[in-house]
């Protein structure tokens, strides 16, 4: 679409329709906040753009030329479609900020999410959140696919096409049944025997299978699973029943630990250590509530730790 160079802005069309509704340049120039002489200057400028007089000026104020008063008339209606424009954007900002889709990996929609929107809510109101879980590789996909405004990710790395920033640092553990073999044993398990041990398993895709399998990678990664479950629920009811060993969250089995229904495995030399991400598509920055969220995930500083399950996170 072209423009013609002899259409006014709209500020001097407003300018224009003023002093035909006032009667007079300087009370026109009174309402919209500016001089008199400036608001002059402005109405020679566009009578000089449209090529014709617009006001015929008198000791008793200002009336529009014949031309001048068709030209208001048109522009009303510009004007009139500007601030239904300017309406309709106003709405769409407002049902934006109003709203925010979040995916989160297990881990942290189950022990850091809920604190984090309880304080969103309460520093924001009347933002409505939906929150959906899935495993890390179906997080970065909706979120590179624009179903979800900000994502978050169990890991090593930042998936490709997003940005990212680290929010905590977790750890994996260990762990087995009461009754399991491990429970009541003297020496240590090594990091060659656990990647030679089937165990129950979270499935492809999930930010607890890519750690474990990079901390195994010089012991040939991970046997073969005895069982691969989707949720850190079922991983631990496995444990629980005695089918096999389980890495999970230490944050996850804190009262499974506590209560003695579980058992942590120790394995020196193994790094089990992940960082928790918040990301979003690359070449953007978050807005509105996305940032509102993000910078209550922010670590005080380098390193912070997941709280325990019983613990305040830290705002």
């Amino acid at each position: 679409m072209v423009v013609s160079h002899r259409v006014p802005d709209l500020g001097a069309l407003e300018l224009l329709l003023a002093v035909v509704r006032l009667g007079s340049l300087g009370r026109a120039a009174a309402e919209l906040g500016v001089t008199q002489p400036a608001a002059s200057a402005r109405i020679r400028s566009m009578e000089r753009q449209i090529g014709v007089a617009l006001l015929e000026r008198s000791p008793r104020g200002s009336r529009p030329t014949e031309a001048g008063a068709l030209v208001a008339e048109w522009a009303r209606q510009v004007v009139r479609a500007a601030e239904a424009l300017d309406a309709g954007l106003d709405a769409l900002r407002e049902r934006r900020d109003g709203r925010l889709r979040v995916a989160a990996s297990l881990t942290v929609a189950e022990y850091l999410m809920p604190g984090w929107l309880v304080a969103l809510k309460g520093a924001h109101p009347g933002i409505a959140v939906t929150l959906g879980t899935a495993n890390s590789t179906v997080v970065a996909e909706q979120v590179r696919g624009g179903e979800a405004d900000l994502g978050f990710v169990e890991g090593p790395r930042t998936p490709p096409g997003l940005n990212g920033t680290v929010v905590a640092t977790d750890r994996l553990v260990v762990v087995v049944g009461a009754r399991h073999a491990w429970a009541r044993r003297r020496s240590a398990v090594t990091a060659a025997e656990l990647a030679a041990t089937p165990l129950v398993l979270r499935e492809k895709g999930s930010g607890t299978l890519e750690v474990l399998d990079r901390a195994l990678a010089a012991h040939g990664g991970t046997a073969p699973p005895l069982l691969q479950l989707a949720s850190t629920t079922a991983l631990k009811a496995a444990a629980e029943s005695g089918a096999g060993p389980v890495v999970v969250s230490e944050l996850a089995v804190a009262d499974e630990l506590a209560s003695g229904r579980l058992v942590a495995v120790p394995v020196p030399g193994l790094d089990l250590g992940r960082p928790l991400r918040a990301v979003w598509p690359a070449g953007q920055r978050p807005t509105g509530p996305a940032r509102d969220l993000l910078s209550l995930t922010r670590p005080s500083r380098p390193g912070r730790r997941l709280p325990g399950p019983h613990e305040t996170a830290q705002m």
